[in-house]
């Protein structure tokens, strides 16, 4: 057989598979893949059933409806402040993930150097290394997950092309606000590379916080390629609507790459979401403040379970610090609750390609309040058992 493509032919079965096929073979409670449990907004999904049956069925626009793309520049506008022309600065993609690859497959040559923030989405370095660059890492570490300037600076360097930056960041959980992107900035001057920022969370942030994003801030405007997603902005992620923003003569390219990925997404679809992003302010708080609760019922009840759950700022997801169960071993640890506890979570370790942090585990808890507390009840017969 003729030699395959070496970096998907060496790739692992990924962790969230190696999970979920666990969980069903042991029935255990699955809260390690990042869905909701609840269908998404009602309206939403009706408009794309009639737009099934009463709309376009055939080939939309490469670019995207331009319902939708008005759509986005003016829900952008509303929520972050940015102003974008929507002809020229915003795309329609098939999901956020194909964003991510036509960019890096559009700005990537061979040679190129991608700084890569551990803890990562586990998609960003098979799709670096298949355009051709080379991954420079820079390390996260919790419980806050902070921005350190000087390690920026240090990953960044003359064969710079562009840096990933995922906020709010899954699987850790963080929210960078306005002080995090100038740091980023600082980081930046004197660079030619882009920022490829992965927003895909934007709408999930808890506590009073609002997003930033990189679009909106003096020195990374102008070399930002912002991603969306409505999938995540409405608990569909199914769906797999995605958005990209950038200054016209970047979009320009990585429509060329869009253009030979998927070339469109389903008009259905698109129309949907060009009506849910008009929604009322009160709808993306009541969808806040119901993950919130989540989060902190369960929270509360890892801590009466014998855990160390750390902060969570926004996305579905919570960590639970494993160290002082005396654990060094995340992968292990997830095995075993999954097998003893019958409760899966994922090893924040498998987020990492180098100088991991193996003492964390992510728990998703965007599920009915029933699938929480049955798995609550689990982890405390199971009493936080370590190594």
């Amino acid at each position: 057989m003729a030699s395959l493509n070496s970096v998907y032919a060496n790739l692992p079965v990924t962790i969230f598979e190696a999970v979920s096929q666990l969980c069903r073979e042991t029935g255990a409670i699955n809260l390690g893949q990042g869905f909701p449990d609840d269908p998404g907004p009602e309206d939403v999904r009706r408009k794309a059933a009639e737009a099934v049956l009463d709309g376009w069925s055939q080939y939309p626009p490469m670019m995207g409806l331009p319902a939708l793309r008005r759509a986005v520049a003016s829900h952008y506008g509303r929520w972050q402040g940015v102003a974008l022309d929507p002809e020229t600065e915003v795309m329609v993609t098939s999901g956020a993930t194909e964003a991510i690859a036509g960019a890096l497959l559009a700005l990537i040559e061979p040679g190129d150097e991608v700084v890569l923030l551990q803890p990562l989405y586990d998609a960003y370095l098979p799709l670096v290394l298949r355009a051709g660059g080379t991954p420079r890492f820079v390390s996260l570490k919790p419980p806050h997950w902070r921005l350190d300037e000087h390690a920026l600076r240090a990953a960044i360097g003359p064969k710079t092309k562009a840096l990933l930056f995922n906020n709010p960041l899954n699987p850790a959980g963080a929210v960078y606000g306005a002080k995090d992107l100038e740091t980023l900035a600082r980081a930046l001057e004197g660079s030619d590379a882009l920022v490829v920022a992965d927003e895909v969370w934007e709408h999930v942030t808890f506590d009073g916080r609002a997003h930033v994003s990189a679009l909106s801030v003096e020195g990374l405007a102008h070399r930002t390629v912002k991603i969306g997603s409505a999938g995540k902005i409405f608990g569909m992620t199914g769906w797999k609507v995605g958005f990209v923003c950038a200054p016209p003569g970047i979009l320009k390219i990585l429509a060329k790459a869009h253009q030979f990925l998927t070339f469109t997404t389903p008009p259905s679809l698109q129309e949907a979401v060009a009506y849910g992003l008009a929604k009322e302010a009160g709808w993306f708080k009541a969808m806040r403040d119901g993950l919130q609760a989540k989060r902190d019922r369960f929270s509360d009840g890892l801590r009466a379970a014998g855990f160390s759950p750390l902060p969570s700022a926004g996305t579905y997801f919570l960590n639970v610090d494993l160290a002082p169960l005396g654990v060094a071993d995340d992968l292990a640890f997830c095995e075993r609750l999954i097998r003893e506890a019958g409760v899966a979570a994922i090893p924040v370790s498998s987020f990492y390609a180098e100088d991991k942090v193996t003492t964390i585990a992510r728990f998703c808890f965007a599920k009915h309040d029933s699938t929480l507390d049955d798995a609550l009840a689990r982890l405390a017969a199971f009493g936080g058992r370590g190594g």
